[in-house]
Formats: C-alpha cells, sequence, structure tokens
C-alpha cells in the first residue's frame, strides 16, 4: 500500500506531516509513504498581510484541490489554518495529540519577559488576534506587521531592530528550536493572550468513502484533541470568523465537563469581548456555539 501525502513546503509543515508519518509507521511498518510538496497562494503572495489575500483558506485550497482530483491520498495541515467549512467530498480523519496551543514572544536578549519590555518596545506579528490583545494588555506597545516562517520571523528581531517577535508556541516545538533560539521566551499564558482555535492541532483531512485510511488512521487517534477542535472551531464558525477580525478560543477539559473560552474583538481592536461557558463533554460543539451567541451579542 503506497500513500501520497499533501504537505506545504515549509520546514514546519514537512517537520509537522513527518511526524504523523513517522506515527503511523510505528503500526503500519507495510505502508508506504510519500510526500508531495504543494505550494499555495499564502506561500506564493509572502509581503501582504493574510486579511488581504484571502485570510483562511489560503494555505490550503491548491492542496484540497490535489486531494480532490485524486493526486494525492491525504493531506497535513496546521487546524488553525483550515476555514470553517471544507470541500463536500473531504472530510477530517483523526485528530492526533495537540501540541502546545499558546502563544509565545520571543525577546531579544536584554529581556525576559513582556514587563520588563520598554515603553514603546516595537513587538512583530501579523495577526490581529496577538495584536490586540497584546495592546489590551500593554497599550504601549508598537506592534509591527510581519510574514513569513518560524526563521524569517525570528531573523526579523535583527534585521528589523524588534524587541521581539510572536510566534505560536506549537511551531517552535514541533522544530525543535525551544532550547535552541539564542533569545529569551516568554510563554503567553491565556489568560494574556487567548490562543487561535484549534492552535497546535493537526488536520489530517482525506477524500469520503476511504475506509482504507481512515482504519489505518484510527492508531493516531487523541479524543481529547478531538473535542478541543469540535468545540473550537464551532465557536470561530459561530462568529463566521475569518483572519479579519480578532478571534481566539480554548477548549480545556476537566473529567467528564469542559470550558470554552472565546474572544471576539472589532476589526480595529477597538472592542473585545471574552467570555466563558461551560458545560458537559458531550455537548462540547454546542457549547462552542452557544459561546459564539453570548459574544456576537456584545460585540454589535
Amino acid at each position: 500500500m503506497k500513500i501520497i501525502v499533501g504537505s506545504r513546503g515549509s520546514s514546519l509543515a514537512l517537520t509537522q506531516t513527518n511526524w504523523v508519518i513517522e506515527r503511523l509507521k510505528e503500526k503500519h511498518p507495510e505502508v508506504e509513504f510519500k510526500v508531495k510538496v504543494i505550494q499555495t497562494k499564502g506561500d506564493k503572495i509572502k509581503d501582504v498581510a493574510l486579511d488581504k489575500i484571502g485570510g483562511k483558506g489560503i494555505f490550503v485550497q491548491e492542496i484540497e484541490e490535489q486531494l480532490e482530483n485524486g493526486e494525492i491520498d491525504m493531506a497535513i495541515h496546521s487546524m488553525k489554518d483550515m476555514s470553517t467549512s471544507i470541500p463536500d467530498n473531504l472530510k477530517f480523519s483523526y485528530v492526533p495529540q495537540r501540541e502546545d496551543y499558546r502563544d509565545i514572544l520571543i525577546l531579544c536578549r536584554e529581556y525576559k519577559t513582556i514587563d520588563e519590555l520598554p515603553k514603546g518596545a516595537k513587538i512583530g506579528t501579523g495577526s490581529k488576534r496577538r495584536k490586540y490583545q497584546l495592546l489590551n494588555y500593554r497599550e504601549d506597545l508598537d506592534i509591527v506587521p510581519i510574514r513569513g516562517n518560524v526563521d524569517t520571523r525570528i531573523r526579523k528581531i535583527e534585521s528589523e531592530n524588534l524587541h521581539g517577535v510572536v510566534l505560536a508556541a506549537a511551531g517552535v516545538k514541533r522544530l525543535g528550536l525551544e532550547n535552541s533560539i539564542n533569545y529569551n521566551i516568554f510563554y503567553l499564558e491565556d489568560d494574556l493572550v487567548l490562543p487561535a482555535p484549534a492552535q497546535g492541532i493537526l488536520a489530517l483531512e482525506i477524500k469520503r468513502g476511504r475506509e482504507d485510511l481512515e482504519s489505518m488512521l484510527k492508531c493516531i487517534e487523541d479524543k481529547e484533541a478531538k473535542i478541543q477542535a469540535e468545540a473550537e472551531r464551532a465557536f470561530l464558525k459561530g462568529v463566521n470568523g475569518g483572519c479579519h477580525l480578532p478571534i481566539g478560543a480554548l477548549c480545556t477539559i476537566n473529567g467528564d465537563r469542559v470550558k470554552v473560552d472565546g474572544l471576539l474583538g472589532k476589526e480595529d481592536g477597538s472592542k473585545l469581548i471574552r467570555k466563558v461557558l461551560e458545560g458537559n463533554i458531550n455537548e462540547a460543539e454546542d457549547i462552542g456555539f452557544q459561546l459564539a451567541e453570548m459574544v456576537l451579542k456584545e460585540i454589535d
């Protein structure tokens, strides 16, 4: 059996894809996997803000097209890059274990925490969600737009004379950079910056009807990550979210209870609404949708 796996070509995308393949090989050594690198619109246009070139889905569309056409058997994405709706003939298969959901602030060597930064410190991020939550905590910060892969953004601390940049902890950890970056890492806990919905979760996308793949992918399933993805993406869908608005969500599980924390802001950051809703674990997705209704009522 040979499986062709579609992936973006960035070092992080390929690291994530190979991580999944290694987990699958442990249980299915008889299967041959081949990675096919596919360039997406988001990879080609690197100097324009995401919300100006289409928002969510710009790292996905070309890969999904090849999945629909049968040129690849499976696609591996960062779940946070996925639109709230995917083509009808495609589906998400089992969800693997979640990596760290937090954001991190990578700071130049003089500073160790966000509170140590001088007034007017320049912080790089292309995310409105990160920008306006940071400004909500410290309104004096100078948030400047940056894009690029993990390495590129870290290099911009020097090349653009920044005090720091914001990245997803998941990417830094998956690339094994946590202990090798020659800068200080400050974790932005969720009380300060709520992560993007499904941040740190991988999406394994396949064509509907591929029971052969489904049975093979079952071995990688993490039930907790699946519930978190469903609840957080329900919130995202409920607020009709994309890259144009600051949106954050986090589902935490404690026994048979879940807590969903959701954030929605105006496009210019003039208003941020953050609410929490708790309930039974079996209703996690519904709780995400209910929470979306709550914040939408207050944002208008």
